[in-house]
């Protein structure tokens, strides 16, 4: 028999989770790790100068503060080194024409804000809080819960019997809608769409998607309840945190293991085999991977019947994402000295701007004008910078995975439409450039940057196919009761002992670690 009760495949979020809570439970784990970094998506690195600590890929943790697993682990996290920095302005936007919007922690406040644009607005977002609040059961049931379980059956039964089924069935109207519905049909001014639609983008969608409008909604509430808090030293510590829990409990962790194939006999799961022949031996393995590795790589076709194969197969990916990690001698200044301490700052034309550009990146082209998401980690964590110095971590949402044009046709590309680094560090130019606008020192204060193109993400992540942060689009067809795929239900596989994890699996992606704390709370009480 193995001495491991588990091997967890990967090493992000929802691997680190995993590990964590069987841990916490007694049990030992062994992590294997494909990359010579642990965390997956969490790193933080020196990319620009010494001293300069940039969160590489993913960075703040609103969704992992409020998850079940940071619910059960936190005391043992903190006590570990895992230490927050927060505060009262999470998020704003700044339009081309130097308007801006925050929206800040407070509910009246932000009532308030959106009635100084109109009244018609301060309406329409108090009465959206409150179908969050009033439905908070059922939607975080739905978000956060196995779609496939009692628990949730039950809960629906209930709200049937208590409501009946048309009032339970009109709760899938709005919750259905689109951004762009809700956004023009209850918001009169510019200034809040623009404040709300760029929301979407970091949930994998865009504002025209089905529940574009439920996800700005619950972003907002969660906003509102624990800001945008930053791992203070960089998310690495993160890592470091979970690390310390799993080992303490007996459990190990490998890097350089890159798992070819599940080693079944008897249609149980009983380990690995890593691309270099050794093999890894436990009761249970756990895959934080993409339907198509698990499907199409690590499982051979006795073991995935065709048609999950074929699923696999047809499972799609979205957008692309972008990166640029900027060093500098002194915070930005923004022309609005109140956005300073905004966490996470959206430049934007608005609505239709954030529309333009998903569509434009949808096509291969390069957007003439994208979503542009600055975050200040040094105004709630000085630590990642020298004394008087500071980091920007810019994040654009709506890049091709593929390029076949530049949607503003300034950018000569590539003929096989592969990023190059020239490629990137010229739309790199586009949006600096476009933020030096509003931030009149950026250009003096800039000691070095790094791009990171989307072609540079899946190389740092399998799981980034074409550099789609969220492992796979996010579209109604592949969420919910349908994701990862529609032959499995929730993080199941056709063989046994082996389960299915991390942001291709419901509830989807982001630094929540959802589905690693399902898949070990059901493994820790065997």
């Amino acid at each position: 028999m193995s001495q491991f009760d588990a091997i967890v495949v990967g090493s992000g979020i929802n691997s680190l989770v995993c590990a964590g809570v069987m841990s916490q439970r007694g049990k030992k784990v062994l992590v294997l790790e494909r990359e010579n970094v642990l965390g997956g998506c969490i790193r933080t690195e020196e990319l620009t100068e010494p001293g300069y600590l940039h969160d590489t890929m993913s960075t703040a943790h609103p969704l992992f503060v409020t998850s079940p697993g940071y619910a059960e682990l936190q005391d043992s996290l903190h006590a570990n080194g895992l230490e927050y920095g927060n505060n009262d302005t999470p998020t704003g936007v700044l339009l081309p024409d130097g308007r801006s919007l925050i929206l800040g922690r407070d509910r009246a406040g932000n009532v308030a804000t959106f009635t100084e644009q109109s009244a018609a607005d301060g309406q329409a977002y108090a009465e959206a809080m409150r179908f969050v609040e009033e439905n908070s059961q059922l939607i975080f049931s739905l978000l956060g819960n196995e779609l496939w379980s009692s628990s949730v059956g039950k809960m629906m039964l209930g709200r049937v019997f208590k409501q009946g089924a048309h009032k339970t069935l009109a709760f899938f109207g709005p919750a259905t809608q689109s951004a762009r519905a809700w956004l023009e049909t209850r918001f009169e001014s510019e200034l809040s769409r623009a404040l709300l639609a760029p929301w979407v983008l970091h949930t994998g969608l865009g504002p025209e998607s089905t529940m574009s409008a439920l996800m700005a909604q619950v972003i907002c509430f969660s906003l509102e309840g624990v800001g945008l808090p930053f791992v203070k030293g960089g998310n690495a510590r993160t890592v470091d945190a979970f690390r310390a829990i799993v080992e303490k409990a007996g459990g190990q962790f490998e890097t350089g293991v890159d798992v070819a194939e599940i080693l079944v006999s008897g249609n149980k799961a009983q380990g690995v085999r890593a691309t270099d022949g050794r093999e890894f031996k436990a009761r249970n393995v756990i895959c934080n991977v993409t339907p198509t590795q698990l499907y199409g790589r690590l499982l051979n076709e006795k073991q995935a019947t065709p048609e999950l194969q074929r699923q696999a197969k047809e499972y799609r990916y979205g957008k692309g994402n972008m990166q640029i990690h900027v060093a500098l001698s002194e915070p930005l200044r923004w022309h609005d000295p109140k956005l300073n301490d905004v966490l996470y700052l959206h430049l934007t034309p608005g609505l239709d701007g954030v529309s333009r550009a998903v569509n434009e990146a949808e096509r291969g082209q390069l957007p003439a004008e994208g979503t542009i998401c600055v975050a200040q980690p040094c105004a709630v964590d000085p630590s990642r910078a020298p004394e008087g110095g500071a980091v920007l971590w810019v994040q654009l949402p709506e890049c091709p995975r593929e390029v076949r044009g530049d949607a503003a046709g300034k950018i000569d590309v590539p003929a096989d439409g592969k990023w190059t680094r020239e490629l990137a560090e010229q739309y790199a130019d586009r949006i600096m450039a476009r933020i030096a606008q509003h931030a009149p020192n950026l250009e003096s204060a800039t000691k070095s940057r790094k791009v990171i193109s989307p072609a540079d993400l899946e190389r740092m992540n399998i799981n980034l196919v074409g550099g789609d942060p969220y492992s796979g689009e996010c579209s109604m067809d592949q969420y919910l009761f349908w994701r990862p795929l529609r032959g499995v239900k929730d993080h199941a596989t056709p063989v046994k002992n082996l389960y299915h994890i991390g942001a291709s699996t419901h509830p989807g992606p982001g630094l929540g670690g959802v589905s690693g704390f399902h898949v070990a709370n059901s493994l820790a009480k065997k």
